[in-house]
């Protein structure tokens, strides 16, 4: 699978041998796989992030979300996949150049409030929301997680955040619950995230896909939210989760959990790696074997 991002192309199958910035027996990997969970803990992700005044200012007044939602929203689900499956070195190249491009942005909220893009609060909590959402998104959509591989996933995503420039990251959902909890209180509605909303439910993300499917994933999208923060937020009952919702949803994640298209990023990191290239829809017992049998052989070469 290749790109072109920011000027550098992206291809996930080579250099052979170079490491991602997690290892393939991360549960990032496993999680990062499934379509569906990155659909759904993506939009979670930005509610979260547009709760708060000054990134939402940021986001809006600063970036082509408004003019384009959907060209930003697929950039930076590419930026995500190659930060989890890509080479280190290119990760690392074209984060540096995100990381360039936001240093400059900088304003003030409706409120008057001052902002910058570069604030390490803000950099913590936009790097804290992505890991909760598409962690919570597997998990209540997929496949369900221990605690301990939901704390390991959290614990693990520093690596990812500090190329993002975060300096602490939650080691723990509790811990993501405390980080919440102190900026809660800044948290609020604002039409903003109601437009984003629209912008999710009408479709226009994949004009293929039923927009029945489309609302289905934005109320999937809400649900992953604590209560309060609903409250908080003005996501009320139009935005409740049915049952319907719910089994459409397992259902198509759990499918997409199983197939392994062999151009996608997470295949052809895994063939870099020198594993199958259905490596990640194997059993994780099988998936314990090879890597061992790569180790022994990298031991011996």
């Amino acid at each position: 699978m290749q790109d072109n991002y920011l000027g550098t192309i992206i291809d996930f199958a080579s250099p052979a041998g170079e490491s991602a910035l997690l290892a393939p027996d991360s549960v990032q990997w496993r999680v990062y796989k499934n379509p569906i969970a990155l659909g759904i803990g993506g939009i979670a992700a930005v509610l979260l992030e547009f709760a708060e005044p000054r990134i939402r200012s940021g986001v809006w007044d600063h970036s082509t979300y408004k003019v384009d939602p959907i060209g930003r929203s697929r950039r930076t689900g590419l930026v995500a996949m190659l930060a989890c499956y890509g080479p280190a070195s290119v990760a690392k190249e074209v984060i540096g150049k995100v990381n360039r491009l936001h240093g400059p942005v900088k304003g003030k909220t409706p409120a008057g409030e001052s902002y910058r893009a570069l604030d390490p609060v803000l950099l913590d909590w936009v790097a804290a929301t992505a890991s909760y959402g598409f962690l919570m998104a597997y998990d209540r959509f997929v496949h369900p997680l221990g605690d301990a591989d939901k704390d390991r996933f959290m614990r693990d995503g520093d690596a990812i955040g500090r190329e993002f420039g975060a300096r602490h990251s939650p080691a723990s959902v509790a811990g993501f619950m405390e980080m919440m909890a102190v900026l809660e209180p800044r948290f609020e509605a604002h039409p903003i995230i109601f437009e984003f909303l629209d912008i999710i439910q009408s479709g226009r993300a994949a004009p293929g896909t039923p927009r029945f499917l489309h609302r289905a994933i934005a109320r999937a999208s809400v649900s992953l939210l604590p209560d309060t923060l609903r409250g908080r937020l003005d996501l009320g009952p139009k935005y409740d989760l049915t049952r319907a919702d719910r089994l459409m949803l397992r259902a198509a994640g759990k499918l997409a959990d199983r197939f392994a298209s062999r151009t996608s990023a997470p295949c052809q990191a895994s063939l870099r790696l020198g594993l199958p290239a259905d490596f990640l829809y194997r059993s994780q017992a099988e998936q314990r074997r090879l890597l061992e049998r790569r180790s022994d052989i990298l031991a011996t070469a």
